[in-house]
């Protein structure tokens, strides 16, 4: 049964869109970007170079990209995968991810690696595009948080249908939404455990998202089919450090 889906339901090239547990480094901004010319090169964290346009970083925009190299390999119950980056006005990275599957569990361990001379300051999320059993969101999926909801402190809170509804920890939904959701800091300024637990009554699946490390943001986005619980990460990095951390999913019966 899968657990997860793509970014776009509509008929588009989904390559060129997020599908699974994509992770990603710096949406809001990219190390070094404000030090880099225009036409020149800087880092986006596990894709490569991106060629700088005028204007600040926005995510959405479609950069010229120099793809990163990535190393493959293989191990029992284990797949490893790293980079080198090139030095870019300073920045300079080794990006390692260790995926490993154990019976109902899958954990994805991190390790970040500053070979530049300069600091490295960025944050890290997983985009989980969850769409259980291909099913759209509706009255079947609930979201628990281990914390308690406060709308006033949302930074941002986009719900046009009212299909969205937020109880003292739990997100449920009345119906199907045809727009896309999204709330940013779920958490309001409060720094909290990274965890989420997201349930489908009907296919009586649970799924939890456990981070090693506190959070200071979590995000929800999702469309018709998707919904999607953001752990951020925040990093800050000297030259010559290492950092390291993880994320394990849990897949259980609902009782």
């Amino acid at each position: 049964m899968p657990v997860t889906t793509t970014e776009r339901s509509d008929e588009v090239d989904t390559n060129l869109f997020g599908m699974g547990l994509y992770n990603e480094f710096g949406i809001e901004s990219a190390i070094g970007y404000e030090e880099t010319e225009p036409g020149d090169w800087f880092h986006k964290i596990g894709v490569g170079a991106l060629k700088k346009t005028e204007g600040p970083y926005q995510f959405t925009t479609s950069y010229e990209i120099r793809p990163a190299i990535f190393q493959v390999e293989p191990l029992p119950n284990k797949l490893r995968i790293s980079c080198i980056s090139d030095n870019l006005y300073g920045y300079a990275y080794k990006l390692t991810k260790e995926f490993s599957l154990e019976e109902n569990v899958l954990s994805i361990g991190y390790q970040l690696d500053n070979i530049g001379q300069k600091a490295i300051a960025t944050d890290e999320y997983v985009h989980n595009f969850m769409g259980i059993d291909k099913g759209l969101i509706g009255k079947d999926y609930e979201l628990n948080l281990p914390f308690k909801l406060e709308q006033n402190e949302f930074q941002m809170l986009v719900n046009p249908e009212e299909k969205m509804t937020l109880r003292s920890k739990e997100i449920s939904f009345n119906n199907t939404p045809q727009e896309q959701f999204f709330v940013s800091h779920l958490n309001g300024s409060k720094t909290v455990r990274a965890q989420w637990e997201l349930h489908h009554l009907k296919s009586k699946i649970g799924i939890r998202e456990t981070g090693s490390f506190s959070t200071q943001k979590v995000n929800l986005w999702g469309w018709e089919h998707v919904v999607s619980p953001e752990l951020f990460h925040k990093i800050s990095l000297n030259p010559g450090k290492r950092v390291s951390w993880w994320r394990r999913y849990d897949f259980f019966p609902l009782l």
